[in-house]
């Protein structure tokens, strides 16, 4: 008498899904310890996100990612709606900064132009990482209370921006010419980020990438910069100093 088998039949092999074109970019080397991928907050962006990872990949030239921030924004001028996106990179040597809008040549929006632009800056060059923060209610300060809104200045070429006004006497009624009075602050770039526009993480993710900024940029071992001993600082080639001070128009 044979004995029947009660085991059913092996199921057949599922077929693998190919990998999404978007999982990995060789060009991105990143070796940072914070949560998100460079490219997967270029990817969550979602603001042409192939086209801004090949374009901080060449930026980086094989360099390895350390820490990163992206920054989108999106201002509303008049009935347009414009957004553009900041990616800073930072690697051991180098503070790779790119910037990416978009522009529409037409009513229709059929026609549609992105602009790129790129700077490459020595960590040794950079003069100062300025953090301001914004606290709700500090009367009720807790140790675990996030911060609700950060700036982050960054200051490498001596550039200054100066902000003046007409002076006064604090007389309210006095009519005389008191000339002007302003204030200078150094900075090349400033980004501002906000819990309420853009979430609590990427509040954090500011705070993790300037902490490793200022980590490689006052570390005991000084990168040598690319342009080689002997030689002088590259100058300041002008791409962001006027450009890149960006915040949320409330």
């Amino acid at each position: 008498m044979e004995t029947m088998s009660t085991q059913p039949p092996a199921p057949k092999p599922l077929a693998t899904a190919p990998a999404r074109q978007t999982a990995h970019h060789h060009g991105l080397h990143d070796h940072s310890a914070q949560g998100q991928s460079l490219e997967g907050a270029l990817q969550q962006a979602g603001f042409y996100p192939r086209l801004v990872a090949d374009v901080v990949a060449d930026a980086l030239d094989g360099r390895d990612c350390v820490a990163h921030l992206v920054h989108l924004e999106t201002h509303f001028d008049r009935a347009e709606v414009r957004r553009h996106i900041t990616v800073l990179v930072l690697t051991d040597d180098m503070l790779v900064i790119t910037h990416v809008d978009d522009q529409q040549l037409d009513e229709a929006g059929e026609q549609t132009v992105a602009q790129v632009s790129t700077e490459s800056v020595p960590v040794t060059q950079i003069r100062s990482v300025v953090l301001s923060y914004v606290y709700a209610q500090p009367q009720d300060y807790k140790p675990s209370d996030p911060v609700r809104e950060l700036t982050l200045s960054i200051a490498w070429s001596g550039g200054q921006r100066l902000d003046m006004g007409p002076a006064s006497c604090g007389d309210p009624q006095c009519e005389a010419d008191h000339g002007y009075s302003g204030t200078i602050a150094q900075e090349d770039i400033v980004l501002r980020i906000s819990a309420e526009a853009d979430g609590l993480q990427a509040v954090q993710d500011a705070k993790l990438f300037a902490r490793a900024l200022r980590a490689v940029n006052t570390g005991s071992a000084a990168p040598v910069p690319h342009n080689g001993p002997g030689l002088p600082p590259r100058p300041r080639m002008g791409v962001f100093g006027n450009r890149l001070s960006r915040g949320h128009q409330r």
